[in-house]
């Protein structure tokens, strides 16, 4: 399937400069509130070892790209409509916006970690990067509570009926692409009762936010982290108890724009995600050391954060796992190509899942697959690994 990255946050943090780094497009760019207002989609990319050395072969992607033994897989980011406090409740561009992000898998809230910009997306200084980490997650919160009392309404006014509270819920938040099966292990972990008329005020919010983190998970891309003031808000929020539950990422935005740009003019030869680059033009004397500059973030981060964030948020937020198809007589396909596709599967994916993702007719006439590393025979529920490469036997 194709996921889609949804980036989110407050206007006026990078998230425009964020998703041009990350896809090479050229959205608006600007310091005031609301310069993205329709959401723009572009193809961003993960990194994936490439299976094909393991066999003595050299890959020929369909799509993406692969370069020194790393796969660049396409996946598709969303920069929506900057969020402001009372969205849930169309303050700005509130319900669009929440339209906007209901198409997103996981979500990467890009912070302005520096704290220059205030809670309406305005210049300031000192503003505490919490405070947006905050509102974010509540207006979220609020949203899924009132599609919840919606739920909760629609089951209420069944009672003269035979109703199942859980299946209910689950058909108000079907956007969410929750099941009932998945709401009832949710109540019951949070110690509720299967009956709502038990639940308060604080059960049914904390119901929401829980359903909230399990269907939209989130990254934190700590945005600005190049200067001064972003590294010391990082030091004091990431060790923070109260934001555990989320996963933060070091970001400099710019940083990933100018070394793409730099790439681009041969000025510097920059593989996106490395944590080293080098000099290779001719740059002023300004540029060079602009360079140096971003050199020294990237050395002390491990990159500038923008591939990661994405990586992060599919990979280990969402758990989605990179799976090639192959044959165990070779890599490659009847037109010459080897190794030309990764599909990005869902964390609990069988080979038949897999089969499906190829071809729903392959699916249909499924047999069963081999594990092209070790030539053995994969059964139809068996759940596949990170990276495995997967003959499909079909009858199709």
């Amino acid at each position: 399937m194709s996921y889609r990255v949804g980036l989110v946050g407050k206007p006026s943090v990078g998230k425009s400069t964020f998703f041009n780094a990350a896809t090479n497009n050229d959205v608006p760019e600007g310091a005031y509130p609301f310069t993205t207002i329709d959401p723009a989609v572009g193809e961003a990319y993960v990194r994936v070892e490439c299976a094909a050395p393991e066999f003595g072969e050299e890959c020929t992607p369909s799509t993406g790209f692969c370069e020194d033994g790393t796969r660049f897989v396409p996946t598709k980011l969303v920069d929506v409509a900057g969020l402001i406090p009372g969205a849930h409740e169309g303050a700005g561009l509130g319900n669009q916006f929440l339209t906007d992000l209901n198409e997103a898998d996981v979500l990467v809230h890009v912070v302005d970690f520096s704290g220059t910009t205030d809670l309406e997306g305005e210049p300031t200084e000192g503003h505490d990067p919490r405070e947006d980490i905050d509102f974010l997650e509540a207006e979220l919160d609020q949203w899924y509570l009132d599609v919840l009392e919606k739920g909760i309404e629609r089951y209420e006014s069944q009672h003269m009926v035979e109703a199942d509270l859980e299946a209910e819920l689950a058909e108000q938040m079907s956007a969410f692409r929750t099941s009932p099966e998945e709401v009832k292990q949710v109540v019951l972990a949070l110690g509720l009762e299967l009956d709502a008329d038990t639940w308060d005020e604080a059960d049914r919010l904390e119901l929401a936010r829980e359903m909230r983190k399990r269907t939209k998970p989130m990254v934190v891309a700590a945005n600005k982290m190049d200067t001064p003031a972003a590294q010391e808000n990082w030091a004091e929020i990431t060790s923070d108890e109260d934001y555990e539950h989320l996963e933060f990422v070091p970001v400099s935005a710019h940083a990933e724009q100018a070394l793409k740009q730099a790439d681009q003019g041969d000025v510097v030869d920059y593989r996106p995600g490395d944590a080293e680059f080098d000099i290779v033009g001719d740059p002023s004397d300004d540029q060079r050391q602009g360079l140096e500059s971003i050199r020294e973030f990237v050395g002390e981060f491990g990159g500038t954060g923008v591939q990661s964030a994405i990586e992060t948020a599919l990979f280990d937020a969402l758990g989605v796992k990179p799976v090639f198809p192959g044959s165990a007589n070779g890599l490659g396909t009847h037109d010459g190509r080897v190794l030309p596709d990764v599909f990005l599967l869902e964390p609990d994916a069988t080979a038949e899942d897999f089969a499906y993702a190829v071809h729903s007719d392959v699916g249909e006439g499924f047999l069963h697959a081999l594990d092209c590393r070790e030539n053995r025979q994969i059964a139809a529920d068996q759940t596949l690994d990170p990276r495995d490469v997967v003959e499909i036997v079909s009858t199709n």
